[in-house]
């Protein structure tokens, strides 16, 4: 398999060609060995567009296969064109076109990972309601890697289940379900669904740990549900899903009062993996996410854990407001490209 990790485009009318031109300008010790997935002249402009007065832009060496990622000179931005090139994209615009590109990287990207072509993903954002009006048939990246996975193996979607872990140097949190409304959420909380998301966190964690992980587990309801009061989920369906990975040597805790767990995890002065957990399960998306996102967003890296492949992503969106402005921050990209290559070589 080849060391590269290559970098989807992202959403060309947001600022994923942007802050990928940032990452490679600024963090140069983490972009090493990686090239972008994408559109030469959509990275040419942003390289351009972040150009000071006077300044010359950073350069964009086009390169024609994977392996020439790892010869292209420091101080240029290598890119694979492996689309069409997108036309009429409007900064800050949701448009079909965009999403067709966005999503189309990500499919070539996937593809290459399956075929061992590149060591790892890491995705710049793109905008759902584009990928849908370009006829994509996923609310976002990670369902998409999924259903690209399951057709590489030969199965249906089901027989690939994967999760989204949001993670940052002082916290890890697992979901057990991801982009749907609150209401389905809460009717996805059942017991095999909370299982397998044991089963997966643990064999995941284990495997970039090297041992395997405390995993502390949030309950659905104010206080865990104090003992029935305030619902009955965690005493009928978290309880038995932690008593039954416990029985495979899962080192699962809880249900815990999910106001309080987040802070236990969390890692203490700076020490990695000091907290009382290394990973909380959390019931549904914001309940996970808003602790990660709350101690800084340029730190926060998504992790869709299941898949045959490592793919992470920065944990914020395209952010169509700023996009062209020069304001992005780089620096989720630029921790998730560093936590790829410690996935993909771990």
């Amino acid at each position: 398999m080849s060391g590269a990790i290559a970098i989807t485009l992202g959403d060309p009318a947001g600022i994923g060609p942007e802050i990928i031109a940032k990452a490679f300008r600024n963090a140069p010790d983490a972009t090493r060995g990686a090239f972008v997935a994408g559109d030469v002249a959509t990275v040419r402009r942003a390289s351009q567009a972040l150009a000071g007065p006077g300044q010359p832009a950073w350069p964009v060496a086009e390169i024609e296969t994977v392996a020439e990622a790892a010869s292209v000179p420091p101080g240029c931005i290598p890119v694979l064109q492996v689309i069409a090139p997108p036309a009429n994209i409007v900064l800050g615009q949701i448009s079909a076109e965009a999403g067709r590109a966005a999503g189309d990287c990500v499919v070539w990207a996937a593809r290459a990972a399956l075929r061992g072509e590149i060591a790892a993903i890491v995705t710049a954002p793109l905008h759902k309601e584009a990928l849908a009006a370009a006829g994509f048939p996923y609310p976002g990246h990670t369902e998409l890697l999924q259903a690209e996975a399951a057709a590489h193996m030969g199965r249906s979607v089901a027989e690939v289940p994967v999760r989204m872990m949001l993670a940052n140097d002082e916290l890890r949190t697992v979901l057990v379900s991801i982009h749907m409304s609150l209401r389905d959420a809460i009717e996805a909380v059942h017991v095999d669904g909370v299982l397998q998301t044991l089963r997966i966190t643990h064999r995941a964690l284990s495997h970039a740990l090297g041992r395997a992980p405390r995993i502390g587990v949030a309950g659905l309801n104010p206080h865990a549900g104090e003992g029935g009061l305030f619902g009955s989920e965690e005493r009928e369906i978290i309880a038995p899903a932690i008593a039954a990975a416990r029985a495979e040597g899962i080192d699962a805790n809880g249900p815990h009062a999910p106001d309080t767990v987040f802070m236990r995890a969390r890692a203490r002065h700076g020490v990695p993996d000091s907290g009382e957990f290394d990973v909380v399960i959390a019931m549904y998306h914001d309940q996970g996410l808003i602790p990660v996102k709350y101690l800084g967003v340029e730190k926060g890296v998504n992790v869709t854990l299941g898949l045959p492949l490592v793919r992470t992503s920065p944990d914020h969106g395209t952010a169509f407001d700023i996009a062209g402005t020069g304001l992005a921050d780089a620096s989720s990209l630029v921790e998730a490209l560093r936590m790829a290559r410690a996935l993909g070589s771990a």
